[in-house]
């Protein structure tokens, strides 16, 4: 029963194979009766001085399968590449293609990322006309780039899958920008722990296979270091960290290394070096101001104004989170945007400037895309371009902005908003497995409820945040990925 099934197989394939051949002669056959029309040679001039001119019309026919030496002759004759004539695809076609490809990135890099995502989807479709994967690829995954920007997370994942499918024959070296691209996207959704899971997998199948790509490794491990820091794995962001910057001397790209110093930065950062955070900052600031990356240079004055924040200098802080904030509006990058205005508000707050902090992070929990749908007939649809912060939706921001309201809350003593928000925090941090963020808040909510007199659920508050913090990461994520040879 098993050898037959095998052998039917087989002969089904040898039969789909033959099928195959039999649509690609005929189709080359066209392509040489349509080259020589366009070129007005009549059978006899093309197929002299080697061949007949009825060799070339059951050629044309689709009834002759013909030999590499054959094309390459007619190749040759026509005029056009010996793989132009075989596959249709055009090497001048393919150039153009990728030239578009680079427009695009460059008004992603400096313009609205609804802009770009034109400019990739007529990439797209011409390249699938055409039947360039290469290309169809690296539109799809600048495609999924404009998504993230937008805050269109569903999306920029079916973008990045969909390269992934493309992609699937290809090593993985080539699928990694995709898998780095999804894994993002899940980080922003607030899916801490399947977001290291993507890029963990990676790495293990990148060092396990050997292919010790460094461009690949480096896009991988700078990437992880957001999702480590956030699930409080500080240990497993420091090494990623050191790991990236050991790997850095091998890839010859600017943007990927800015990029990279931004990352380490973030482990610096609780580590309390925040002269060399703000260092290396400051090289990655310098790479994009070259590059004319308004998006990522947008990220380093974010990052900074954080930098200045942990440092005491709510001023400078204030001055770096507003000029992020500014750049990524203009960009029309919504929930970039509105994740900067929660870290913003919080500067204000410390400054004392709470109901300018209460006033910016109110609509930041109800504006979604679903109220944009409800305007009036002929109004602009202002709420298609902002994005609030939801549970699948920046969901580590949303439990801080609901967090930072419960501190203004508390502060004026409105027991009931303060816990009222603090519980909404909860709520969504414990979805995203935010360690750090959860035992502060476990904590916050304790000394509430104990000034409260409810001293059984200030314990139960509290027992909640010490479990968070005993647990960090480490355990749930399992063991660390294999490190290459350096």
């Amino acid at each position: 029963m098993a050898d037959r099934s095998a052998g039917d197989g087989r002969t089904a394939g040898t039969a789909t194979g033959a099928a195959a051949g039999a649509e690609s002669t005929t189709e080359i056959g066209r392509r040489v009766l349509r080259l020589r029309t366009e070129r007005g040679f009549t059978q006899r001039q093309l197929a002299e001085p080697a061949y007949t001119a009825a060799y070339v019309s059951t050629l044309e026919a689709g009834k002759v399968r013909p030999s590499e030496a054959a094309l390459r002759h007619l190749a040759d004759r026509l005029g056009v590449s010996y793989e132009e004539l075989t596959t249709g695809r055009s090497p001048r076609d393919a150039t153009r293609l990728r030239a578009a490809v680079t427009d695009a990135r460059r008004a992603l890099a400096t313009g609205a990322a609804e802009d770009a995502a034109e400019l990739f989807a007529e990439v797209r479709d011409e390249a699938e006309r055409l039947g360039f994967a290469e290309e169809r690829g690296a539109a799809l995954l600048g495609l999924g780039d404009c998504a993230l920007e937008t805050g269109e997370l569903t999306v920029a994942r079916d973008h990045f899958e969909a390269v992934e499918r493309l992609l699937a024959g290809e090593p993985l070296p080539r699928r990694i920008p995709a898998i780095r691209g999804r894994a993002v996207a899940h980080l922003l959704a607030g899916e801490l722990r399947y977001s290291c899971y993507l890029l963990e997998s990676a790495i293990d199948e990148l060092n396990a296979s050997g292919l010790h790509d460094p461009y690949a490794l480096l896009l991988l491990y700078t990437a992880a270091i957001a999702p480590y820091m956030d699930m409080g794995a500080h240990a497993r962001a420091v090494r990623a960290a050191e790991l990236a910057l050991a790997l850095a001397p091998s890839v010859d790209d600017p943007g990927l290394i800015a990029r990279m110093h931004r990352g380490v930065a973030r482990t610096l950062i609780a580590e309390g070096r925040t002269a060399e955070a703000d260092a290396s900052l400051a090289k990655a600031q310098e790479l994009y101001e070259q590059l004319r990356i308004h998006t990522d240079l947008a990220h380093c004055h974010w990052m900074r104004g954080y930098v200045h924040a942990q440092d005491g200098n709510l001023e400078r802080a204030e001055r770096e989170l507003r000029t992020a904030r500014d750049m990524l509006a203009s960009k029309r990058a919504a929930l970039f945007t509105v994740q900067v205005e929660v870290e913003l508000a919080d500067v204000l707050r410390r400054r004392g400037r709470t109901a300018d902090a209460e006033a910016l992070l109110l609509p930041l929990l109800v504006r979604t895309p679903a109220e944009g749908a409800a305007d009036a007939p002929g109004e602009p649809d202002d709420a298609a371009d902002e994005v609030g912060l939801t549970a699948d939706r920046g969901a580590v921001h949303a439990g801080g902005a609901h967090r930072l309201l419960g501190l203004i809350a508390d502060e004026r003593g409105d027991a009931e908003a303060a816990e009222e928000h603090y519980c909404a925090a909860l709520s969504l941090l414990e979805r995203t497995g935010a360690a750090g963020d959860l035992a502060d808040l476990c904590r916050l909510l304790g000394d509430l409820l104990r000034r409260e007199g409810r001293l059984e659920a200030a314990m139960d508050a509290y027992r909640t945040g010490l479990g968070h913090r005993a647990a960090p990461g480490t355990t749930t994520l399992g063991p660390a990925p294999a490190e290459p040879p350096m």
